[in-house]
């Protein structure tokens, strides 16, 4: 079930396989295979999953998880924005707090939210690059 899913995916939990793989299927039965139903089965993910280090981990609240997840499609691709890479970037102070405490952050409470989404993500890509050269 787990080998034919990004090493990320395939590092979560069983939801967060499901979700990502029911919906690539439907949207390669959509779009066809390639990056445009990869991104919508990412997209679909980070709806109910947050990047926490070298995988993915249900979210306090589903919902979209950035400014560019909110746009929904074909505005998010009319109008592309950056994405926080996974990270919730919506979620609250203090989550963000825990999450960046979770990935190796220093001293994350002194940090503006912006910066500290940017060190989950910085922290985030680490984590998954150690996990692959480890395989």
């Amino acid at each position: 079930m787990r080998h034919d899913v990004p090493s990320t995916v395939a590092r979560s939990d069983d939801k967060a396989v499901r979700t990502y793989k029911k919906t690539l299927e439907s949207a390669e039965e959509t779009y066809g295979d390639g990056e445009r139903a990869h991104r919508t089965a990412y997209a679909s993910l980070k709806h109910t999953h947050e990047k926490v280090g070298d995988h993915w981990e249900p979210k306090e609240r589903p919902g979209p998880s950035d400014p560019q997840a909110a746009l929904g499609t074909p505005a998010s691709r009319d109008r592309p924005r950056e994405t926080a890479q996974g990270v919730d970037a919506n979620a609250s102070k203090g989550h963000l707090d825990e999450v960046a405490r979770k990935v190796g952050v220093e001293s994350p409470e002194a940090m503006a939210r912006d910066d500290l989404v940017r060190a989950i993500e910085k922290a985030n890509a680490r984590a998954t690059a150690r996990a692959r050269r480890r395989r």
